[in-house]
């Protein structure tokens, strides 16, 4: 199976570009999402250096931020870089669970493997892979029992149907959108 950058970009765009002015726009070194301005009449979604999974990754934040965040650069949240003692990789891996939580459940729908990222090669906290990687899990089993997010909902079917059910393009975007019309985003 081919997991092509314009794929995942005609599906999201797709589905959100008219709907939440919203687009998947690849990126540089680091991913960011820039709410619409007087350079663009869309947000965008940034994903970093053209990985396949960076795309996933970043669309997992985007459809857990609310509607008020979605006004923020970077939706206003805190980014601490590699190298974060203890406490503070604590509170990456809190604000960290749910998105990676939708990143595997959307992982999956592609037919990828996921890897879960604890994010801190050059910090001195001791990361525990296997312990945030079943809390992941766990959150993803909530999210299929309790059920995702609209928009998640909506991407993650289109991507079923597109990259498992192996249909068109046309086919996976209708039924990402019946998704949009049954559930409130």
């Amino acid at each position: 199976m081919t997991h092509r950058l314009e794929d995942i970009i005609a599906l999201f765009d797709g589905l959100f570009q008219e709907a939440e002015r919203t687009r998947l726009v690849r990126g540089g070194d680091e991913p960011l999402y820039l709410p619409a301005d007087a350079e663009s009449p869309w947000h965008r979604v940034i994903f970093a250096r053209g990985f396949f999974t960076s795309a996933l990754h970043e669309i997992s934040h985007w459809c857990i931020a609310g509607a008020r965040r979605r006004q923020l650069e970077d939706y206003g949240y805190w980014y601490l870089p590699d190298g974060r003692d203890a406490e503070q990789q604590r509170d990456f891996e809190a604000v960290e669970l749910a998105p990676q939580a939708l990143e595997l459940l959307f992982s999956r729908a592609c037919g990828l493997r996921f890897h879960v990222s604890v994010d801190n090669l050059e910090g001195d906290a001791e990361v525990d892979r296997d312990a945030f990687h079943a809390k992941v899990e766990a959150r993803a089993r909530r999210y299929l029992r309790e059920g995702l997010p609209a928009r998640a909902e909506a991407l993650r079917t289109a991507l079923t149907v597109f990259y498992c059910d192996g249909a068109p393009l046309a086919e996976a975007l209708a039924a990402g959108r019946a998704r949009l019309l049954v559930e409130p985003a």
